[in-house]
């Protein structure tokens, strides 16, 4: 009996040993759990609920609205129109294979290519599967209900004037940021600010509900450009079928306000459309008007005539020996066509004689030539702000040769674009006061600097009448109104030399030559028919596009003897 008692002390000790043991490890939990509840609920309650709201809150952007873009009348130009972007989450989608070819045939895309982008992102929670789609196609795509895939708010960029307004507009890209033209230089105030809102998103990272509006976007600023879409309308056609007519390799038609250097027309041809991104190639895209150099040829004679008219040693009426109609200079001989003998700068200029122009550029300090070019805009940007507008080329005069100053007085050896070539003839055309282009619309006065005497100016205008009226540029003339104007005909530099058998036309000009209101530049690259002078097919385009420009801007005919008596002028107003 005292066995079996002692027995039971020993298995009572151990079980009360045991309990106690048990009941150490349950307080020792029970503190444990006590404490860490301790340190989530009060020590670290803020870092949770911040890794909370990481987890389930977003802050979502709401897109601005990209402004619109008119022309000085208020005609829109650019607009953003609203479209749908689908997006799919990879690893949902993956899990339905089968969707897959019909999801690829609402979205027009490849069944195969869309497998392979799905599979091959299953570690994004977002993907792009198609942009800017039609409001009809996405809603198809969204009656589909294929899991993983959804829709998102985005614009898109319009351009309503398409390929007649393509190069100085520009583009955007799909997230609408300005690329090109007017787009990317006016980009930073085009395109407003966004807006933000904080959203509660599902574990698949899809929005379940707004929270709070943070702040609103705030859209973009409406541009007013300085083009007038009517005289764009018309250059375009004009330019366009010049180049069709002589097979031309290029051209480009500019025109400016001569009152305010608004550019109120810029055309190139070939041209582009920017609703159609196939076509964003550099060599269609790029705005030959600002960005191409080129050598003017005879357009430049009348800025050398300004710097010798400056200079005080010449009038118009001054007679220059040309005779035998050739002049060595150096190694080269310079000739006109037919020999002019004793001429007048007016002759000189009207019938483009290039021994005449040398010999009055040699006998000019080549300071005060340089200064007068240089004054009126060659060789430094317009200050227009086009992105990748090119300066130009003209060295200084320390660095001239006499062969290079009598090549520079008919148009070679120097390089303009055809914008600072029209900006030199508006300079001429507003009495000598130089004014910055603009593609902004001018709603005051603008600053001018005074670069050419008046005088001069209204000289070198009396000169430019005579060449359209007795010399080279006669199909330039527009019925009712005085045209003061130069051909140009230049061979181009290709590979180290002049080619015979390429040619630049050009002619320039302002009207009314009485009081000049506009300055147009038309440019005409390697035509190859018959005809190539710049007399022959650039001065008819000038014609049109100066004829129905004047008459749409109501600006009063002032020399009604060029009209014949079959002929009405209406004066349209704006």
């Amino acid at each position: 009996m005292r066995r079996r008692s002692g027995g039971a002390d020993m298995d009572a000790a151990r079980f009360r040993l045991r309990a106690r043991i048990v009941v150490a490890v349950l307080v020792v939990v029970a503190g444990v759990l006590g404490a860490r509840a301790v340190q989530l609920q009060v020590l670290d309650q803020q870092f949770l609920a911040k890794q909370g709201d990481m987890r389930y809150t977003r802050v979502a952007k709401i897109p601005a609205h990209r402004g619109a873009m008119v022309d000085r009348f208020g005609e829109p130009i650019a607009v953003s129109s609203p479209v749908d972007t689908v997006y799919v989450n990879p690893r949902e989608l993956a899990q339905a294979p089968d969707e897959i070819p019909r999801l690829a045939k609402a979205l027009k895309r490849d069944p195969q290519w869309l497998a392979q982008r799905v599979t091959s992102n299953l570690d994004r929670q977002f993907l792009y599967v198609a942009r800017h789609m039609d409001p009809a196609d996405a809603a198809r795509v969204r009656a589909l209900g294929v899991p993983g895939v959804y829709l998102t708010r985005e614009y898109k960029r319009y351009y309503p004037s398409g390929e007649v307004t393509g190069h100085v507009l520009g583009f955007t890209n799909l997230d609408d940021v300005g690329q090109e033209g007017m787009e990317l230089a006016y980009d930073r105030s085009l395109a407003g600010i966004d807006g933000r809102k904080r959203v509660i998103q599902d574990g698949r990272g899809r929005i379940i509900e707004n929270v709070e509006s943070i702040s609103a976007p705030r859209p973009g600023e409406v541009l007013e450009l300085s083009l007038d879409l009517r005289i764009q309308y018309l250059a375009y056609r004009e330019l366009k079928a010049a180049v069709r007519r002589h097979r031309a390799r290029s051209g480009s038609v500019i025109v400016l306000d001569v009152h305010t250097g608004e550019v109120l027309a810029m055309v190139n041809q070939p041209s582009f459309n920017p609703n159609d991104r196939a076509q964003y190639e550099v060599a269609r895209y790029r705005n030959r008007a600002v960005t191409d150099i080129i050598e003017p040829g005879s357009s430049i004679k009348p800025f050398v005539l300004a710097a010798a008219l400056d200079s005080g040693r010449y009038r118009p009426d001054t007679v220059i020996d040309t005779n035998p109609g050739m002049i060595r200079v150096g190694v080269k001989s310079i000739q006109d066509k037919n020999n002019l003998g004793s001429a007048s700068l007016t002759t000189i200029l009207a019938r483009s004689s290039n021994v005449g122009m040398a010999k009055i550029a040699l006998s000019l300090e080549r300071d005060q030539l340089h200064g007068v070019l240089r004054d009126l805009g060659f060789g430094a940007v317009t200050a227009s702000g086009f992105p990748g507008e090119s300066a130009g080329l003209l060295s200084g005069p320390a660095h001239w040769r006499p062969i290079g100053v009598a090549t520079l007085s008919y148009g070679y050896g120097m390089s303009v674009t055809p914008l600072q070539l029209a900006h030199a003839y508006a300079t001429i055309g507003s009495l000598g006061l130089r004014r910055p282009v603009t593609f902004r619309k001018a709603t005051g006065p603008v600053p001018a600097e005074r670069v050419l005497d008046e005088k001069v100016a209204r000289d070198v205008i009396g000169l430019l009448e005579a060449v359209v009226t007795q010399g080279t540029g006669g199909k330039a003339g527009v019925p009712g109104y005085s045209v003061a104007g130069k051909t140009g005909t230049a061979w181009k530099a290709v590979g180290g030399s002049y080619s015979t058998d390429k040619y630049l036309a050009v002619f320039a000009g302002v009207a009314p030559a009485s009081r000049p209101r506009l300055a147009t530049v038309v440019l005409i690259d390697e035509p190859s028919g018959a005809l190539y002078y710049g007399g022959d097919v650039a001065a008819p385009v000038f014609s049109s596009v100066m004829s129905g420009a004047l008459r749409l801007m109501g600006v009063a005919p002032d020399d009604l003897s060029l009209v014949s008596p079959a002929t009405t002028i209406v004066q349209v107003q704006p």
